[in-house]
């Protein structure tokens, strides 16, 4: 499925975990940007307006932001 606007944000990789979700946000004002711990149990839907940025224990993201 094609969703619209900036889908993938592998530049935030390493940053801080808030600062990553206020830059999705602003680059793609369709999506809401949820800050999540790796590892915790979330839905498997698929939405276009959803991007999860996993952080670790310092807040830094560890995976690359994508839509879904």
């Amino acid at each position: 499925m094609a969703c619209p606007g900036k889908d993938a944000w592998p530049e935030l990789v390493g940053e801080n975990g808030q600062t990553a979700k206020e830059t999705i946000e602003r680059e793609n004002p369709l999506v809401t940007a949820n800050v999540a711990l790796v590892g915790s149990p979330g839905t498997t839907d698929f939405r276009c307006d959803r991007v999860r940025v996993f952080v670790d224990r310092d807040n830094s993201v560890v995976q690359v932001p994508v839509i879904g």
